[in-house]
């Protein structure tokens, strides 16, 4: 996506946000009540989709800084795309604890 860590990170976190969000609402709003095949169909391309989402995110830009001979360059890019996702997730948490008084 983009070449800075943080960017990468962040999509991350809001393509997550989105797909629970969808998957937490959509039945509500819909009023979905009846299971079928397709559901699991469905959670199986989602996965799919996800991993080579989070794949290319976290580690395309420090594969090719790698492949580039910038070995520290491309330690450092994936550092700092891993720590900036562990920090948006711990907040993450954190507002879910606050918010649910500890419910979760």
């Amino acid at each position: 996506m983009a070449k800075n860590p943080f960017y990468n990170a962040l999509i991350a976190l809001a393509y997550i946000v989105a797909i629970v969000s969808g998957l937490f609402w959509a039945p509500r709003i819909l009023n979905f009540q009846q299971q079928s095949i397709l559901y699991p169909m469905a959670a199986l391309a989602l996965l799919v989709c996800s991993v080579a989402l989070m794949a290319y995110l976290f580690f395309y830009q420090p594969v090719i800084l790698l492949l580039d001979g910038k070995r520290d360059e491309a330690a450092a890019f994936f550092l700092r795309t891993l720590g900036t996702f562990a920090a948006g997730t711990a907040l993450i948490l954190l507002v879910s604890i606050l918010v649910n008084g500890g419910n979760a």
